[in-house]
């Protein structure tokens, strides 16, 4: 790597920490500062300069933003019809106080696939509450299954924001992610959340005030949880579906010929088309049946779409970001330095993510960085479709780690279970990190199986 080259490279990526952190710059414009500096560091003119931006939003946002803003408008549906509570109330009824952490933690697993991370704390931190004032026991016993089974589903599995960003910043398929996101995240939310959870629990004994629960109109709604299951999963097996469709009916000797039937479904588990169908779906089931009216849906449609927007513009900001690595040929020398020093790629993804995410502090903001830095490498190393899927799960762990003092989704269950700075370090830093070690590592040892 000649030393302009890499003095452009290492300064952009310090300009880049130096604004999110010291300025507080948001990270959209960071990132596109960060990109045209280090693209004119590399001696790209001014026209190069505007044509490799154009490229990087449209090239990334053409996929992402449908789909983020598919989904987005999916939770907001979930969100406001009750439906994050009635799934926790009814895995606990079924496991009683004694199981209670693990509903907790698959409640949160089955909520954040269509609902943020923060969103689904805050409507469920009621349930954990009141068993809590129940059983007597530290409500760290109760919320860190919860949080845990949150994180990684919002991390790791589509059709959450996050990984949907790095899976088509990399090119990987959905359908692969989904899978192996369920595949590495139970025990991702095991080992952070019900282990570590009652490990903390148990030394740490916060008690707190009473709740009061403020009703709305929304509250007075309770759809059905096999509907609800049924409507969150839909997309999901339309997705799969359609991936397993497309491996067997691709290449010269196909397991079954392509056919008109076979390419609608096809079609039909693309994740525009199952976003589509799943909003649709939940908009008649959840809304209308429930007697919201089309104005009340449109209003939730329009509120829940607020946060999509920030998302949707640092994920092609990162775009930006790999289009300058690949334009300027920083990313196939990197890629070429690190298979001299026998770096793996997905080694190199997992603590990318860590590191940007523990400096920065936000987990959306490392996922999309450190997918940006990865993508232009990926020409110099031979990936099947799962391995890929395994690169974004690494990325997704390493930006889950060691939430600490700079992370909002640190001062979420600091300020809500009343703790210390001390306290929330001990419980939710260091679950976090047992959370992103864990998928880190299981996502590491099934890249090199698969590549067996």
């Amino acid at each position: 790597m000649s030393a302009s080259l890499l003095f452009s490279f290492v300064f952009g990526i310090l300009l880049l920490l130096y604004l999110i952190m010291k300025q507080k710059i948001p990270a959209f414009i960071a990132l596109l500062i960060a990109s045209m500096v280090t693209a004119y560091g590399a001696g790209l003119n001014s026209s190069e300069i505007i044509n490799l931006i154009q490229e990087g939003m449209g090239g990334t946002l053409g996929f992402v933003a449908t789909v983020v803003g598919l989904g987005t408008l999916f939770g907001g549906i979930l969100e406001k019809t009750n439906s994050a509570t009635v799934i926790a109330n009814t895995l606990l009824s079924k496991t009683g106080d004694k199981k209670a952490s693990w509903a907790l933690m698959l409640s949160g697993f089955l909520v954040a696939i269509p609902v943020f991370f923060d969103v689904g704390f805050i409507i469920l931190f009621p349930i954990i509450h009141a068993i809590h004032k129940r059983t007597k026991k530290s409500i760290i016993y109760y919320a860190v299954p919860l949080l845990a089974g949150l994180a990684v589903t919002h991390a790791c599995i589509p059709p959450t924001p996050g990984p949907i960003a790095v899976a088509e910043t990399l090119g990987a398929s959905m359908g692969w992610v989904i899978l192996l996101g369920v595949i590495i995240g139970l025990p991702m939310a095991y080992t952070g959340g019900i282990l570590y959870g009652k490990f903390i629990g148990n030394r740490l004994n916060i008690q707190l005030e009473d709740f009061v629960d403020m009703d709305d109109e929304e509250n007075k709604i309770i759809p059905s949880f096999l509907g609800i299951i049924l409507i969150i999963f839909l997309p999901i097996i339309l997705i799969l579906v359609a991936t397993i469709l497309k491996q067997i009916t691709k290449g010269d000797n196909p397991i079954i010929e392509p056919n008109k039937w076979l390419d609608s479904a096809i079609l039909l588990g693309h994740p525009f088309s199952a976003l589509i169908l799943a909003n649709l779906i939940a908009w008649y089931f959840l809304g209308i049946k429930n007697n919201l009216t089309p104005s009340k849906l449109l209003q939730i449609s329009n509120q829940s779409l607020y946060p999509a927007g920030i998302i949707i513009l640092v994920t092609g900001a990162g775009g930006v970001y790999k289009q300058t690595l690949i334009e300027t040929g920083l990313g196939e020398i990197i890629a070429t330095q690190m298979q001299s020093w026998g770096l793996g790629i997905i080694v190199f993804a997992f603590f990318a993510a860590t590191i940007i995410r523990v400096l920065q502090g936000s987990a959306t903001v490392a996922m999309i960085t450190a997918a940006s830095l990865v993508a232009p490498l990926l020409v110099s190393y031979a990936t099947s479709p799962a391995q890929l899927a395994c690169i974004v799960i690494a990325i997704s762990s390493g930006a889950t780690m060691a939430s600490h003092l700079n992370d909002s989704g640190f001062w979420l269950p600091k300020e809500y279970l009343q703790l210390t700075e001390t306290q929330a370090m001990k419980t939710w830093t260091v679950a976090s990190t047992i959370i992103g070690l864990t998928g880190g590592i299981l996502s590491i040892i099934l890249f090199y199986i698969l590549a067996v």
